[in-house]
């Protein structure tokens, strides 16, 4: 099997998202279908946040054959169980409501502060037996892949952080309020990323706490353009719609713990990606009306970068709600504590909900989703030429003045 040309450096940027992640294992399925069958991964550099990073992780170690890292993805997340991301028994759901009241009220003296809402050990046993951190150099000597880079926000520092494995020629760097470290990715790395603020404990690495990566990267598609990426293929978890404005006869109601939960982590996984995204288009269309010949200075250093960006064509909220009674009893009880009823907690929901009905169905979409664009895709990843930017029409329409 022949190894990547040199002059082709695609990237695939998988974002945060809970549960949402099955989605992009759904879009990269069809991706696989759509290859010749024992292709290697057609991405050179794979950069990945929260559930993204080990999306991003597990294709690395698995670089040699796509189609089965694919296999291999769709098995987990279509077979998912909460209990196997965090701890759902009555007994746990009931000590964490006690643990926070009882710190709330006597100010943690008696029995410490919480570290989080939930206890994600479960997860971490599960990457643990399923990924083989080794290979993920092994991909790379073989070149099979360039760089792997799995991002997270240093709490201590305030800076994202992108830890990345990659050849030797890719250099650190260091940026305001970011950076990147060359290491070999391990577990602590993963669990760190997908540290969701308040949900789940924080991870230290080398004297430092980290959380999720998306809390502070204002720039998600930074650290694959500093990996050498030159095209890169984003699949994201949100549709954008936004909710029609409420009617002036019906007053709104007051927003719950569950909802500013929900639109908290909306915020931290998906805005940053959109804002970057105009950022770059704008540098594009710079870098574009200037001749290669004649670009000067900064520009001289420079390189349009296309994009592709996959999206559900469907809400994920209210796919949420259709499968919200698979979600354990205990855990269903412990949300409504905390104002979980109605609608408004389908964005919440759409993240915590790790049940095989629900992945199934995510996977399903993103499957579908891709197909709908099959031969755009198949051009993106082969290396052909393409559009600079490939989106959704709401995204065109957004960026149409920039």
């Amino acid at each position: 099997m022949k190894n990547h040309p040199e002059v082709r450096k695609t990237a695939l940027v998988l974002p945060g998202g809970g549960a949402r992640g099955a989605f992009q294992v759904g879009v990269l399925k069809a991706i696989a279908e759509l290859l010749p069958s024992g292709s290697v991964i057609p991405f050179n550099v794979l950069s990945g946040t929260s559930a993204g990073a080990i999306n991003s992780v597990v294709l690395a170690s698995k670089a040699r054959r796509f189609r089965t890292a694919i296999a291999e993805l769709e098995k987990v997340w279509g077979n998912f169980r909460s209990e196997q991301v965090f701890r759902t028994d009555s007994w746990t759901m009931l000590k964490s409501s006690l643990h926070w009241f009882t710190a709330i009220v006597f100010g943690g003296n008696l029995v410490g502060v919480p570290r989080s809402l939930l206890d994600n050990s479960p997860l971490a046993e599960l990457l643990s037996r399923n990924i083989r951190f080794p290979r993920i150099q092994v991909s790379i000597d073989k070149g099979y892949l360039q760089a792997v880079a799995v991002t997270a926000a240093g709490y201590g520092s305030a800076r994202s952080v992108t830890f990345f494995q990659s050849k030797p020629d890719r250099k650190t760097w260091t940026r305001t309020r970011r950076r990147g470290i060359s290491t070999e990715i391990q577990l602590d790395h993963l669990m760190a990323s997908i540290a969701v603020p308040m949900i789940f404990p924080p991870v230290c690495i080398r004297g430092e706490y980290y959380g999720d990566g998306a809390m502070r990267q204002a720039t998600p598609l930074s650290p694959a353009i500093h990996l050498g990426a030159d095209r890169i293929l984003v699949v994201g978890v949100r549709d954008e719609i936004a909710d029609p404005p409420a009617s002036a006869d019906c007053p709104p109601e007051f927003p719950s713990f569950l909802q500013i939960a929900g639109y908290m982590l909306d915020t931290l996984f998906l805005d940053g990606l959109y804002s970057d995204l105009e950022r770059m288009t704008r540098i594009n269309q710079l870098l574009d009306s200037v001749d290669p010949d004649k670009r000067g200075g900064v520009s001289a250093l420079m390189r349009p970068i296309d994009t592709m960006i996959v999206v559900p064509s469907r809400d994920l909220r209210d796919l949420a709600l259709e499968f919200r009674k698979d979600m354990p009893r205990p855990v269903r009880a412990l949300l409504r504590g905390i104002g979980g009823r109605g609608r408004s907690e389908g964005r919440l929901l759409s993240y915590l909900l790790f049940e095989q009905s629900y992945t199934r169905e995510l996977i399903r979409l993103g499957y579908n989703d891709a197909m709908k664009v099959r031969e755009q895709l198949v051009d993106f990843v082969t290396g052909k030429e393409v559009p600079r930017l490939f989106a959704p029409d709401w995204v065109q329409r957004d960026l149409g003045s920039v």
